[in-house]
């Protein structure tokens, strides 16, 4: 029972790639090659022993192939759900967005200089400008995205819906992030030079990290339940539970960071709060891909 229900879940995967409309489909490829990018950049990592850390590090190439692949098979697949007007022309923004950073800072990676606040040659100061400008046209397509969960989300099921429109503004809480990191790190970098500016404009790292993910996690978890034929009820109370749960560890991680709290000591009682929130979204997902495997719906 386990085996064919892990089989038909993976068959409703590859469906959704099957029944995708060309932009998508072109959408899930790049994801594919942005993520296959970002472990060749691991492997890379680990088989020179090379640095994890510092603005030249070949860790953004692998941290940006990673996340924007992943984000972007997420919100190609997240919008495919919603009425959202020009959806190709937005979709295939967002998808050259992703690209460009990813292809950039990873160039910059290996010509071993810094991509993001770095003005040093008219080079650097291209690619950082034009990295600027990618980020602006994925901070413009997320809202619209995130606007369409709210005006076009009308024919999901209570608990799809209440997942994609979570999912989305959590994800633009990710690109404010991004936003307001790059706009301290321009102030520090007039003020008090690139050495102060590099050292301090990641202060925002975890909640980029955590909100960057939430518009697959919750989605996901979602289409998992309806996979195993729970009545809506049912799907409706674990996917707030999950819900509450990202909200909650996305907003305990945010006062970690604007507090300069280091995410790995923080203090006893906000530490087990956020241990809490991950453990109960954790759980929802265990308990959703468990009961899709050994409970799968009919088909």
């Amino acid at each position: 029972m386990c085996l064919r229900g892990a089989t038909i879940s993976a068959m409703r995967i590859a469906d959704i790639a099957v029944r995708a409309r060309p932009v998508e489909k072109i959408a899930y490829v790049v994801a594919a090659a942005l993520v296959v990018a970002g472990l060749v950049h691991v492997a890379i990592l680990l088989a020179t022993g090379a640095s994890w850390t510092g603005p030249t590090s070949l860790r953004k190439a692998a941290t940006f192939g990673l996340s924007f692949g992943t984000t972007l098979a997420s919100v190609a697949w997240v919008t495919s759900l919603l009425r959202v007007r020009a959806r190709a022309l937005w979709l295939g923004l967002f998808t050259a967005a992703c690209v460009v950073e990813t292809v950039l800072v990873s160039l910059q990676a290996w010509r071993g200089v810094p991509s993001h606040l770095n003005f040093a040659t008219p080079a650097d100061a291209a690619v950082a400008a034009t990295l600027a400008g990618g980020g602006a046209v994925i901070v413009v397509t997320g809202i619209v995205f995130g606007a369409a969960g709210f005006a076009g989300a009308a024919a999901l099921a209570p608990d799809m819906r209440l997942a994609v429109r979570t999912g989305l503004v959590v994800l633009l809480v990710a690109f404010a992030a991004g936003a307001v990191m790059i706009a301290h790190g321009t102030v520090m970098l007039r003020t008090d030079g690139p050495a102060v500016a590099y050292a301090t404009t990641g202060f925002l790292k975890p909640l980029h990290f955590v909100a960057m993910h939430a518009v697959l996690v919750l989605p996901a978890l979602a289409w998992l339940l309806r996979s195993t034929g729970s009545d809506d009820a049912r799907r409706l109370a674990v996917v707030r539970v999950a819900v509450v749960a990202d909200l909650l560890l996305t907003a305990l991680v945010a006062v970690e960071a604007f507090a300069g709290i280091a995410p790995l000591a923080p203090p006893p009682a906000l530490g087990a709060a956020t241990a809490l929130a991950l453990a109960v979204l954790v759980a929802t997902g265990v308990l959703g891909a468990v009961t899709a495997i050994r409970r799968p719906a009919r088909t």
